[in-house]
């Protein structure tokens, strides 16, 4: 069905066409329409972060930012859905246009900004949600008018709202599209920040009687002494969990195509070696007790096996399901089931 509507889909501008598909997702799942949009995958359960997921392919945050579409999208065959980012205050984002796709690379630059309702927009459609299958993330944020010094202020009103909601919550510092931002995966400021927050992870346990898990999302574009300092931060203050990576400013693969001078964050398959390498990285300076979600440039299920390889547990795709459909989700399970079952590493694919 997805290879039917793409071309439509393609035809108009990228913002508009996520809009529309978001809401013909939603409109086929209230119709029981489901299967016409992909084949679920088989089972392959498996534990992480204390959870059990249905199978370990999820989805980005920024496809659903307000999660109102949770269940339509957990129907695909998602094992997890992460929503968001999602900011104390509502925002308007970046203006438009503010989103454009690079086809013949199988990539979107974005320079969304962080738009959304607000962080009580987005429990309330969390509140609503069945959550019959899989897993959800909630992805949080600071208001784009929060200088950093106050940022941590943002990022604990948004875990207190949401905590009692999520299976896990992501703290997203590594977004290109909100001036400076970036910044606080500085050494100094993010042990300030993390510390914050793993404090009030643990205030929040005690009084919800649970323990939701608390990861970091890091940025591709960080270099080799940045990561070993993250790494330093991240371990000391044994965080739960680290996404690799965000979005990328580089143009590497792209330059000379139409939109590649457009600023924002490229994602897709000219992100897959960078963000790898920077999990690669991560996983041998991380404590092994510290899971890793690897996210960034997943167009085939090799691409998922491929991050497997590289020390991630979980895997995560936004730009492959633009070009892909649904049919990648099963795709990726499938590689990463056989790559589990293969019988030596002489069947896996290269690290």
């Amino acid at each position: 069905m997805y290879s039917l509507a793409r071309p439509f889909l393609f035809g108009v501008d990228a913002e508009r066409a996520h809009g529309m598909g978001l809401l013909s997702l939603e409109a086929a799942y209230r119709c029981g329409m489901r299967s016409l949009l992909a084949k679920p995958p088989r089972p392959m359960p498996v534990k992480v972060l204390g959870l059990t997921f249905p199978n370990p392919v999820g989805l980005a945050a920024g496809m659903d930012k307000n999660g109102a579409h949770i269940d339509a999208l957990l129907a695909l065959g998602f094992g997890f859905v992460e929503v968001g980012t999602v900011t104390p205050l509502p925002q308007a984002g970046n203006p438009k246009p503010r989103m454009f796709r690079l086809p013949q690379h199988e990539a979107v630059i974005n320079r969304m900004g962080f738009n959304n309702d607000g962080v009580d927009v987005l429990v309330r459609n969390v509140e609503r949600a069945k959550r019959k299958t899989g897993l959800l993330g909630i992805n949080i944020g600071k208001n784009k008018d929060t200088p950093n010094a106050d940022a941590a202020a943002d990022y604990v009103l948004c875990l207190r709202k949401v905590y009692a909601l999520a299976d896990y919550v992501a703290v997203n510092i590594s977004s290109p599209n909100t001036a400076g931002l970036r910044e606080l995966q500085e050494e100094q400021t993010l042990r300030k920040l993390v510390s914050v927050l793993r404090d009030e992870q643990e205030k929040l346990a005690a009084k919800h009687g649970k323990r939701v898990p608390l990861l970091v999302k890091i940025a591709p574009d960080l270099s080799e002494s940045d990561i070993d300092a993250a790494a330093r931060v991240l371990g000391d203050l044994q965080v739960d969990g680290v996404i690799a990576t965000n979005t990328t400013v580089s143009r590497e693969g792209v330059v000379g195509a139409p939109f590649a001078n457009q600023s924002g964050g490229l994602s897709g398959a000219p992100l897959m070696s960078q963000a790898t390498t920077v999990l690669r990285m991560l996983r041998t300076r991380l404590p092994d007790a510290i899971p890793l979600i690897g996210v960034g440039g997943i167009l085939h299920g090799a691409d998922a096996a491929t991050k497997q390889a590289a020390g991630a547990l979980l895997v995560q795709t936004y730009t492959g399901l633009v070009y892909r459909g649904p049919a990648l989700i099963g795709e990726c399970v499938e590689a990463l089931r056989r790559r589990k079952e293969a019988p030596s590493r002489g069947h896996l694919p290269p690290e």
